[in-house]
């Protein structure tokens, strides 16, 4: 994690001058939170500033299209989304979900938030949710979360992950979505298709709208854990090489230090490092992809 850590902020330290030298805005939202705001309202201002309300997460096919969604609302804010399963780019390197799912470093100039992407997609949602709440605190923090109940964790954990799970799947609309006959698998099933979040999510705002038991919910958040750990073991890697350099260090990142590199304001070679690539044909073609070069 400590790699991971070190790189994402030395990204955010050149993003950071970046910044300042072309005069971008700060990001306002970043430190506009306090926590002991309620985590129903933050969550409604976090959806309006992204732009990720449920109904444009119910038009998506899939939580991967979702997700996209979601990355690029705080992309458009301003907010550096990086998401990778792997040590920098080394492919024999895994991040393990349980040592960490993400952390937040929070800057009004350059905020920067880490997703584990060894996590499912759904399970990456969350994490993304639960660090956006970190920036609005303006604070810095690395999280091992899902959307389990918090028992013993700082108030500041507990906290964000009420935001998360409130922007996520807000309880209210949920309740009207409650079948009180429905068998669990079914309504999880379900209501998983509809929110495009983790079932993991989906027992937790259970047990929150009292639909669950905390002994039934006990019993199933075990038995889901160690389903989708088993899932997740078995997935392999692959995908579009260019895709997967942009979601690792995040499209406006990578548009920046184009930019700037093509300016002559930063060595080939840094941009190299912080791109993980070693070619200029690859990053002429990075360039291609965020649309600096023809």
């Amino acid at each position: 994690m400590l790699d991971m850590l070190y790189a994402c902020q030395e990204r955010q330290g050149w993003f950071k001058d970046y910044a300042r030298a072309v005069r971008l805005p700060v990001i306002e939202q970043v430190g506009s939170a306090r926590l002991t705001d309620s985590p129903v309202a933050i969550a409604a201002a976090m959806s309006e500033a992204i732009g990720f309300d449920l109904a444009a997460r119910v038009a998506c096919r899939t939580w991967e299209e979702a997700l996209r969604l979601f990355i690029a609302g705080a992309d458009s804010l301003g907010i550096l989304v990086m998401i990778s399963g792997v040590v920098l780019s080394n492919n024999s390197r895994r991040l393990d979900p349980e040592e960490f799912r993400g952390f937040a470093l929070a800057d009004q100039q350059a905020p920067l938030v880490f997703v584990n992407g060894a996590d499912s997609k759904s399970a990456q949602m969350f994490t993304l949710a639960h660090e956006l709440a970190h920036l609005w605190l303006g604070a810095t923090a690395v999280s091992n979360v899902g959307g389990a109940t918090m028992h013993g964790h700082r108030r500041e954990e507990v906290w964000c992950n009420a935001v998360a799970a409130e922007l996520l799947v807000p309880l209210a609309v949920l309740r009207g979505d409650l079948q009180p006959n429905e068998a669990l698998d079914n309504a999880v099933s379900r209501l998983t298709r509809r929110y495009k979040v983790s079932s993991l999510v989906i027992l937790r705002r259970l047990l929150d709208a009292g639909w669950l038991t905390q002994a039934r919910f006990d019993i199933a958040w075990a038995a889901e854990r160690a389903r989708l750990r088993a899932l997740a073991e078995q997935s392999g890697g692959g995908g579009d090489f260019y895709r997967t350099t942009l979601t690792r260090v995040s499209r406006r990142f990578a548009r920046a230090l184009v930019e700037s590199t093509l300016e002559g304001q930063t060595l080939y070679r840094d941009a190299f490092r912080m791109l993980g690539v070693a070619k200029t044909e690859t990053f002429n073609h990075i360039g291609q992809e965020v649309g600096v070069l023809a």
